[in-house]
């Protein structure tokens, strides 16, 4: 085992040659792929993907197509491999217990855009939407759950709380929603903005917006409350683990240390994840008390059983800007007086965020309130076709394509061993924010309805499931739409291999 050195958490932009290679992962220059004697290799693509799925991939040894005596011949491999007209139909086919086991592993058509992505650089309308089905004929409404600053949602005025029940002006309803709600997918969209009475909807105007290229700063909100039962409450919106965003996170704690909170509550309900290493670094903000305990163990197949290390608790990070250049260091602002966690959650909150939940668990008590998370205890690593360096550098990938993988390669563990999440976590205090469509605060509001649960039971107030804006038995639905591949992902860096 061994400790982890801190650097930059983007992307695995590996380099470096694998220890104990065994002969699935001989360096194969892409140039020189060896001859089967009756069989020619028409995409040498697919090669790439087989090596690095058999050499990488968590569930390896359970892919029958990725055993390790698959390609001792090579006519019967090629001609296996040419039974693919594409490498992610090949790739797909790898997966194991696909929508089930891995629901995570993905091919990846550019890996430019991807690496974009994970810092936050997205064509994005700049806002995230909850459908809600709201009354027996099946209409639907859209409510909005978070606008990014400086984007087009914002530049029209729209803001958290806002009910849309049309787009293009088709008004949504449960049997045109599939092929409606597809309309976010254009370049354009117009929303009709609508207002809510008694149930009736009416309308107040219609806006039209494009997408544009947005960098999302995911410390998007934070605020102290000064006096809840006595105490000093911070509360921070964190909706994304960036790694060239780690001074900004590391800011708002030194905020928090000023004012000298007591308790802290952190609203993760749209974080998906990102980036394990900072994942540490925001645990190491919270409970500064946990020294330099280890925080996360990761685990990876046989093959790269030497891999194997752990995150700490540390002092110290590492600042880097969107194009992945280190710009300083700093020292974390570790705060020293919470006793407690509070995590505000929606099944939008995964991977590192979990990580951060089942991460402090060891040390403090965590509540969570909201919905059940997500459920994703496993990670990954980029691969590209580099197999000079064992199909880990974007630096050596082949230069005519950019085409990679991001297959599942470890599961995380805390301190204790336990990594056992797969179907979330349970909340602690169940409050379905959707059933409160029509009354959707801003964030930072005390009557904010997950928001308010926290504070009623920092106040010692029971939670309560009585509201004049509550609605039982509505049906809410996925918006794919807005969603990108990457959100719910974790990943770790190259240091991690040092």
């Amino acid at each position: 085992m061994k400790k982890i050195s801190y650097y930059l958490t983007v992307y695995l932009v590996l380099g470096f040659i694998l220890v104990n290679c065994n002969k699935k992962d001989e360096i194969i220059s892409p140039d020189v792929i060896p001859s089967g004697d009756n069989v020619t290799l028409t995409n040498p693509i697919n090669n790439f993907v087989w090596k690095g799925m058999n050499s990488w991939y968590n569930w390896q040894s359970s892919v029958v197509n990725l055993s390790d005596t698959k390609d001792d011949n090579l006519d019967n491999y090629y001609t296996y491999l040419n039974g693919y007209s594409t490498p992610e139909s090949l790739f797909e086919s790898l997966i194991f217990e696909p929508g089930n086991t891995d629901r995570f592993s993905w091919f990846i058509e550019d890996y430019e855009e991807q690496k974009n992505a994970f810092q936050g650089i997205t064509t994005s309308f700049g806002f995230r939407l909850q459908a809600v089905s709201i009354n027996n004929n099946g209409d639907i409404i859209f409510y909005v759950r978070y606008v990014a600053p400086n984007s087009p949602a914002s530049d029209a005025g729209i803001k958290r709380g806002d009910i849309i029940n049309a787009l293009d002006e088709i008004v949504m309803t449960e049997a045109n929603y599939s092929t409606t709600v597809s309309k976010l997918n254009n370049e354009t969209v117009t929303l009709s903005l609508v207002s809510e009475s008694g149930g009736l909807l009416t309308l107040i105007e219609n806006k039209t917006i494009t997408a544009i290229e947005l960098s999302e700063d995911p410390v998007h909100f934070k605020t102290v409350f000064n006096d809840i039962s006595g105490k000093k409450i911070g509360y921070l919106v964190y909706n994304s683990f960036r790694s060239s965003y780690n001074d900004e996170l590391n800011a708002a704690f030194a905020y928090f240390q000023g004012e000298g909170i007591d308790e802290l509550v952190l609203d993760l309900r749209l974080n998906g994840g990102g980036s394990v290493l900072t994942s540490a670094y925001l645990a190491s903000m919270i409970y500064g008390n946990a020294g330099n305990e280890i925080f996360a163990e990761l685990k990876f197949n046989t093959k790269h059983s030497n891999e194997n290390g752990y995150y700490y608790f540390d002092n110290s990070l590492e600042i880097y800007d969107v194009q992945g250049t280190k710009t300083g260091d700093e020292t974390i602002n570790r705060l020293s007086t919470i006793s407690q966690l509070y995590v505000l959650t929606s099944s939008s909150t995964a991977s590192a965020s979990e990580m951060i939940i089942n991460g402090l668990k060891p040390f403090i008590p965590v509540k969570v309130i909201g919905t059940t998370t997500y459920g994703k205890n496993v990670g990954s690593i980029t691969l590209y076709d580099s197999p000079t360096s064992a199909f880990t550098s974007s630096t050596s990938a082949n230069p005519n394509h950019l085409y990679a993988m991001q297959p599942i390669v470890f599961q995380i563990y805390n301190k204790l061993g336990d990594s056992d999440y797969i179907h979330g976590f349970t909340p602690d205090i169940e409050v379905k924010e959707y059933q409160f469509w029509n009354n959707i605060l801003p964030f930072g509001d005390e009557n904010e309805v997950v928001l308010k649960a926290a504070l009623d039971d920092i106040r010692g107030i029971t939670a309560k499931s009585t509201s004049t804006y509550k609605y039982d038995n509505l049906k809410k639905f996925d918006v794919p739409q807005l969603e990108t591949k990457f959100e719910k992902e974790m990943y770790i860096d190259p240091s991690f291999f040092k």
